[in-house]
């Protein structure tokens, strides 16, 4: 099967309006981190400032992602989809309106915070969604493994897309546009993914048939190391940026930076997209310590760069690690984890990446600053070694029948 056929394939579960709205739906959680920082540092003329609201907004997001995809496996995605949606609309265009008016630090972290912790989670929930359509379509283990590609491309792509907007934005006119178009695109697109006829696909655990098999309320040992393998990606992901920009800075180009991270967001998402060729015979586990090992052989030549060529080389080439890594470990948690519990569980790998991230480019951006650019490299390439020391210790799941998966799928609905 080609790799055309696997997304074609991927797509047809829930047809081509799902992916769209939810890959707009996602991209403000792209753009309010930067944006908010610029804003912030242009209205207040403090970066300390608008490293406090860039803080609480990471914080937000990492402590309220697991406890809106609980929410979302207990209720259903569209009720709680549609309330954080809209709240976190509110919250953005109350910070913008905050800012511009110079309001006090307090007052910004607190409306940052609460954008942060309203975050309607999109992107995993896309990812519970896209699984529980290919559950009900007794679709095999290479397709839900596809789709998850499908979904982490989806992330890259807006990860790339969303500060590329910011800056276009800060360019042309100000940070507060692009801030102004993340609350329209949470209201309408978010609007648009919760009431999209796939979100009945995913049954409430409250709801389910008498025959159902009870939830499991204990996680695997496992999925808590897969967490923090996810955490350790974040800090690999902060320390690289605190490094890039450190590097650009010092070679006195330092507009260069975003598009050095953005390139290794490219080939990330091209990567991801290729895992649809992989063999079905080369089993999960296997996947992650590859990816975990090409991460450390990857890493390392960011402590001897010095140029701005050779900085573009390593970083996009390392780039072809990353999502390898993220979509495993997505793909292994959805196979351990009960489909009632799926949503969080998913939301919780997500809030490790940006905790993880948030941490680590607070102390390898004082590393850098202190040390120089290699310092901070030095722990992305620390981080990439714990991460391939979580996968040769964990446990991967043993194969199972998807009959258990399948059966909280609710009853036919049409995705069109």
């Amino acid at each position: 099967m080609t790799a055309v056929t696997a997304y074609r394939r991927v797509i047809a579960l829930s047809g081509p309006l799902l992916p769209l709205v939810s890959f707009l739906g996602r991209l403000p959680t792209a753009m309010c981190q930067l944006g908010s920082l610029l804003l912030v540092a242009d209205t207040s003329g403090s970066l300390a400032t608008a490293g406090l609201v860039g803080g609480a907004l990471a914080a937000g997001q990492t402590a309220g992602g697991p406890l809106l995809g609980r929410l979302a496996d207990r209720h259903g995605q569209r009720p709680v989809v549609l309330a954080a949606c809209w709240c976190d609309a509110l919250a953005v265009a109350a910070l913008v309106a905050a800012a511009l008016a110079r309001a006090g630090t307090l007052p910004l972290v607190l409306l940052a915070l609460s954008a942060g912790a309203a975050v309607p989670q999109i992107g995993p929930l896309a990812r519970t969604r896209l699984v529980a359509l290919a559950r009900r379509a007794r679709a095999d283990d290479r397709t839900v493994t596809t789709a998850l590609s499908f979904e982490g491309t989806l992330d890259e792509v807006s990860f790339v897309l969303g500060p590329a907007l910011v800056g276009l934005s800060a360019t042309l006119a100000r940070p507060a546009v692009a801030l102004a178009l993340a609350a329209v695109l949470l209201a309408v697109c978010g609007s648009a993914f919760a009431l999209h006829p796939t979100a009945a696909a995913v049954r409430p655990a409250g709801r389910q048939p008498a025959t159902a098999a009870p939830a499991r309320v204990t996680t695997p040992r496992a999925v808590h190391g897969m967490r923090v393998s996810m955490a350790l990606q974040g800090v690999l992901f902060g320390a690289c940026q605190a490094g890039i920009t450190a590097l650009t800075d010092r070679l006195h180009q330092p507009g260069q930076a975003g598009l050095v991270y953005a390139a290794m967001g490219v080939m990330s998402a091209a990567a991801g997209l290729s895992l649809a060729l992989v063999p079905a015979r080369i089993g999960l586990p296997a996947r992650w310590r590859t990816a975990a090992a090409a991460l450390i052989v990857l890493s390392v030549p960011l402590l001897w760069v010095r140029t701005l060529g050779a900085l573009y080389l390593v970083v996009v080439v390392l780039g072809a690690a990353i999502a390898p890594h993220l979509i495993t470990v997505f793909g292994l948690t959805e196979r351990l984890v009960p489909a009632t519990r799926l949503a969080e569980a998913m939301a919780f790998l997500t809030s490790a990446v940006v905790g993880g991230q948030a941490l680590s480019l607070a102390a390898s951006g004082r590393l850098a600053e202190a040390y120089g650019p290699a310092a901070a490299f030095a722990v992305a390439v620390c981080a990439a070694v714990l991460i391939l020391g979580i996968a040769l210790a964990t446990r991967g799941p043993a194969p199972a029948p998807a009959a258990a998966k399948r059966a909280v799928a609710a009853p036919a609905c049409s995705g069109r």
